[in-house]
């Protein structure tokens, strides 16, 4: 990790007598944020390998389960706005220090937990830690690295994200083989104050006073936020497929508390989300994009278990072995990505993307299954790729030139896109699929209703990335204008 962080100060424009202080305390800076990124993103990939696990250690059900994965996703996607606008009154450092502490501590309780329920209520704590070190991140790389280098910089941190992803099942296979399912949490605590110690010495200081003066914190605001998201993500998870009554009220819960949170907004001092926020066209285009593009990386991950089981045949150890080599491609190609975005430039390394996610989309549901398993990963390693060049490109596009006081809620804001973009593609592109095969059980499904599912929910992604890149377009054909 050393060379690739001294690669991003390398070559930022900026003078030898300028770089060589500062390069060391950014480097270290990096490593720190590197480190939170990827204990976040392995919070969740971890757990879902140790379910079946779960499910015999306390005698459950797979739905009650399930809330260890949920739990911590909701936490993240309901607190994480909230989170970065108390960050943005109080300081990002402090925040970030107590972020990795609860996150750290709450790993603890999880491995310890005596009962199901116990452990669901650690995971939901897991998750406000994970929130605060998820917001945080990306406005320190704005706050600490050279404005000409925080294209490499987003991409280390998308590297990061997708290490993690790709990490979890294995390591948690490993782990749950030779000590059981508690060392899936408490592996956790080594790893947590690492970062703690690596936190605390290396990330810049929080300036003394307050961040913005005047500034209060919205209270109503953020309850209405904290239950509005809350009600979405439990509307689109609820249910393992189904959407009943229970999921309408959650969702109309969900429209209202949002009107209800805009209403209130506009009428308060200081609000938790500025709307004149969203009248910059190239922040708003960008969240825009960042749900629509995670709505279709989640397709892949909805669409290709049954895939390969179902029409090309794979036993469950070779379906997750195809289905790492998306975040194995997302890891290789997070650096180079980054690179590319401080050379040419954020737009054009977000064009480049979404053709790539386009293509791929369009190929994948295309190939034969006479091509066996090249014959999938070969569009869906482009369909990665290209999310990772868009992933730094439109991070970089968001948080550059950003006023220090909005950085923690901007940063929020940009995270709870891709939140928002996973759940919503879990829940309605595996609807599309079953809708597409014309099966209610996917699993006992024909290998030809398996394909014409992919074709149909595919044909829907590629609408997707379609839009993406005319909110791309308009973007910043408005950006030009003002």
């Amino acid at each position: 990790m050393e060379s690739k962080l001294k690669s991003i100060i390398a070559g930022s424009g900026a003078t030898a007598a300028e770089v060589s202080p500062l390069a060391p305390a950014v480097r270290w800076a990096l490593a720190t944020l590197a480190l939170s990124t990827l204990l976040s993103s392995l919070g969740t990939s971890i757990a879902n390998v140790g379910l079946p696990t779960l499910a015999q250690a306390f005698n459950a059900s797979f739905q009650q389960v399930q809330w260890v994965v949920l739990a911590y996703l909701l936490a993240i996607t309901a607190l994480i706005v909230s989170v970065g606008r108390v960050a943005d009154l109080i300081g990002r450092r402090r925040l970030l220090l107590a972020g990795i502490f609860l996150f750290t501590v709450a790993s603890v309780l999880c491995g310890i937990a005596p009962t199901l329920w116990l452990l669901i209520a650690a995971r939901a704590v897991q998750g406000l830690g994970a929130a605060a070190m998820l917001a945080l991140t990306m406005a320190f790389v704005a706050e600490t690295v050279p404005k000409a280098k925080t294209g490499s910089a987003m991409g280390l941190l998308g590297t990061m994200s997708a290490v993690g992803t790709a990490l979890g099942p294995t390591l948690g296979g490993v782990l749950i083989a030779g000590w059981g399912w508690r060392a899936i949490f408490l592996i956790n605590l080594p790893l947590g104050v690492l970062a703690l110690v690596l936190a605390h010495r290396h990330l810049p200081a929080d300036d003394a006073g307050p961040k913005t003066k005047g500034a209060g914190f919205d209270t109503v605001g953020t309850v209405l936020l904290t239950l509005t998201l809350a009600a979405y993500a439990l509307a689109m998870t609820m249910g393992r497929g189904s959407f009943g009554v229970v999921n309408l009220a959650l969702l109309f819960a969900a429209v209202l508390g949002a009107g209800l949170f805009v209403f209130a907004q506009a009428r308060v001092a200081s609000p938790l989300i500025r709307p004149a926020l969203f009248r910059n066209p190239m922040l708003s285009a960008g969240f825009a994009m960042s749900s629509l593009v995670t709505t279709v990386v989640m397709t892949t991950l909805v669409v290709g278990p049954f895939h390969l089981s179902g029409a090309l045949g794979l036993d469950a150890a070779q379906v997750g072995l195809v289905m790492s080599s998306g975040p194995i491609v997302a890891a290789l190609t997070g650096m180079p990505a980054g690179r590319f975005v401080d050379r040419f430039g954020a737009f054009r390394v977000t064009i480049t993307g979404l053709i790539a996610m386009l293509t791929g989309a369009c190929i994948l549901p295309m190939m034969p299954t006479s091509l066996g398993i090249p014959g999938y990963v070969a569009p869906l390693a482009v369909i990665t790729a290209g999310f990772a060049l868009f992933q730094a490109a439109n991070n970089t596009a968001v948080m550059t030139d950003i006023r220090a006081d909005q950085r923690g809620v901007v940063s929020g804001l940009l995270n709870l896109s891709r939140n928002l973009g996973l759940i919503t593609g879990a829940s309605v592109m595996g609807a599309v699929f079953a809708l597409g095969a014309a099966s209610s059980n996917l699993m006992t499904a024909s290998p030809l209703a398996l394909m014409a599912g992919m074709r149909a929910t595919f044909a829907v992604a590629a609408v997707l990335v379609v839009v993406a890149l005319a909110i791309a377009l308009l973007g910043q054909t408005l950006s030009r204008r003002r």
